[in-house]
């Protein structure tokens, strides 16, 4: 019998009564393993009450009670390390390591939200006028709602909720349909963390569901990431409703390699950041710039790294690279690769034809390269999303600034040297809103934020750090005049001296 996944609002596991399910498969063996129920508008409507009712208490609970809360919620996601990696496995894909990573990753952000205390800290000026002090607060918003993507099923909504019930608001988590089993386990151990009923709610489903978090009045607040398009659809239709909306979008990531590089750490970071996870990731690298005449010597160090990488289950600890998401996934990304050489590039590696002995149903697709690809091309123009990488040449450093400067998108961008004048150069001129020296994934540590420019990001606030708190909180300005006790009526004593 299939396993279902089922919604998890107020505190407690609820049968989906949509009657709609959706398929999740094992893309190591394209079976339908689980499926999970997609919530209807009145499911919507009972999620968002559920986070309604407990932001009335929550709201103004104190930041012991919460901290306390988180501080456990950490120590129990750290005893789950291997229990949370292995749903991700099972249902994305991904290599039991590279699961662990994300585990690691969505952990800093629990870390930061343990440390809100310091972040709530209000301003104070006294004596702006007489007898007048002006102070500045930061106060919750309510019900807040997080959309997040199949790539990083525990990490994107660990970058989300934490932060966001810290700052005291109540949470309605939209996870992808694809793998939602990692959420439910996040939102069972936060509640056996002590987590009261309702602040942390799992709502599976489609569009119906997005769109009902969209639209609902009860929703101040709205984060999300995945494509740009969607991403674009979400900010304009939240946005119109008068919600809060942060939402990052796709990423066409840039790694400029200048000649004097060191070819073996570029041609090293290349090979994971553009294959890790499958390719599957926002931050991945998926251009290579070539500066100069290293063009052929860097493309064949590739190559060289690409053919060692081992592809197989995730489960299997000798795999390195696992399968992709849905057999549907597999096929598009596959089809930039078998059309590359029509518009003009020249396929090094083609691994459109890749199985994995006993596990032939499996969403595979083997590592491939490209070379001398134009900017005009559909594999430079679109975001792959697989384990594709495409190299440019250039001339110049001006060149390969002009050409990324070029993108729709910035989301991340590196740049490979042993010179420093030219890195700070990069860093100031470069359009994007993470950059790597010398680091293909320029990942913000969690104290910092995470954001792109461009068709990378709609809204304002980038996602975790202090962004993260901004947009999970709102500013209030209070002025005050108190009378002196001195000035009282001559008929109260208020225990002052008086001044004659």
């Amino acid at each position: 019998m299939t396993k279902t996944v089922n919604h998890w609002i107020g505190g407690k596991t609820v049968e989906g009564t949509s009657g709609a399910y959706g398929p999740v498969t094992d893309p190591a063996t394209g079976a339908v393993t689980t499926q999970v129920a997609l919530a209807s508008a009145e499911e919507v409507d009972a999620a968002v009450a559920a986070a309604k009712a407990a932001y009335a208490t929550w709201g103004t609970s104190s930041l012991a009670q919460r901290t306390a809360i988180l501080f456990r919620y950490r120590a129990l996601l750290d005893a789950h390390r291997d229990d949370i990696a292995a749903l991700i496995t099972a249902e994305h894909g991904k290599v039991h390591s590279d699961a662990l990573g994300e585990v690691a990753r969505g952990l800093e952000i629990v870390e930061l939200a343990c440390g809100i205390t310091t972040q709530l800290k209000g301003e104070l000026s006294t004596q702006v006028s007489n007898r007048v002090d002006v102070s500045s607060i930061r106060q919750s918003l309510g019900v807040v709602a997080g959309i997040t993507p199949f790539n990083f099923p525990a990490m994107v909504p660990m970058w989300m909720f934490p932060l966001a019930i810290a700052c005291g608001n109540t949470f309605v988590l939209k996870p992808s349909e694809k793998d939602p089993s990692a959420a439910v386990l996040l939102a069972e151990l936060a509640s056996e963390a002590g987590l009261p009923d309702g602040v942390l709610n799992v709502l599976h489903g489609d569009k119906v569901a997005v769109d009902g978090l969209l639209n609902h009045p009860d929703v101040a607040a709205v984060s999300f990431v995945g494509s740009t398009p969607i991403a674009r659809y979400i900010h304009a239709t939240a946005s119109a409703n008068g919600k809060r909306v942060q939402a990052l979008g796709g990423a066409k990531n840039h790694m400029l390699v200048l000649p004097d590089a060191d070819l073996d750490a570029a041609a090293d970071a290349a090979v994971s950041a553009a294959y890790g996870s499958a390719g599957e990731r926002c931050m991945a690298i998926s251009a290579v710039v070539a500066v100069g005449a290293i063009g052929d010597e860097l493309v064949a160090k590739i190559r060289e790294r690409a053919e060692k990488i081992t592809i197989g289950p995730g489960n299997d600890p000798a795999s390195e690279m696992g399968p992709l998401i849905t057999a549907a996934h597999r096929d598009k990304v596959a089809s930039y690769v078998t059309g590359a050489a029509a518009q003009g590039a020249e396929v090094v590696l083609d691994g459109t034809g890749h199985t994995v002995e006993g596990f032939e149903n499996g969403h595979w697709l083997g590592l491939s390269l490209l070379d001398k690809v134009s900017t005009d091309s559909d594999a430079y123009r679109d975001e792959i999303f697989g384990p594709v990488l495409c190299v440019l040449r250039v001339d110049t450093y001006e060149d390969g600034v002009a050409l990324m400067n070029a993108s729709p998108f910035g989301n991340g961008t590196a740049i490979f040297t042993r010179d420093g004048g030219a890195a700070r150069r990069f860093q100031l001129e470069v359009e994007a809103g993470m950059v790597g020296v010398n680091v293909p994934i320029p990942v913000p540590v969690g104290y910092h934020s995470f954001g792109g420019w461009k068709d990378s990001l709609f809204g304002d606030h980038h996602i975790y750090g202090n962004d993260g708190v901004h947009f999970y909180t709102r500013g209030k300005v209070v002025t005050t005049r108190w009378p002196d006790p001195a000035d009282a009526p001559s008929g109260v004593d208020l225990g002052f001296p008086r001044n004659h």
